[in-house]
């Protein structure tokens, strides 16, 4: 014994509908944007240009010298991948 089509189809529409409104429920429920923003300020406004990579080996150059703040303990800078956390917008 088969289903028939129109049952078939309703039931696939059905679970579409129902994916479709569990992705937005998951969506709507993300946690907000807790990543700090890169200053915009004059020392910083030159990364703004560059890649992400080329910016990142730059970081440290500054942020190592006991003249400005060091980079956080949760940092590693050898991976040179500063602008993947502190984004631009």
């Amino acid at each position: 014994m088969s289903i028939p089509k129109k049952k078939n189809t309703l039931f696939i529409n059905l679970a579409f509908a129902g994916s479709l409104i569990a992705l937005l429920l998951f969506l709507l429920k993300a946690p907000e944007i807790t990543t700090p923003k890169l200053p915009h300020d004059e020392d910083h406004n030159r990364f703004f240009s560059m890649k992400k990579k080329t910016a990142g080996k730059l970081c440290v150059e500054c942020h190592t010298t006991e003249e400005t703040d060091e980079i956080h303990k949760d940092a590693t800078p050898n991976t040179n991948r500063c602008l993947f956390c502190h984004r631009r917008d």
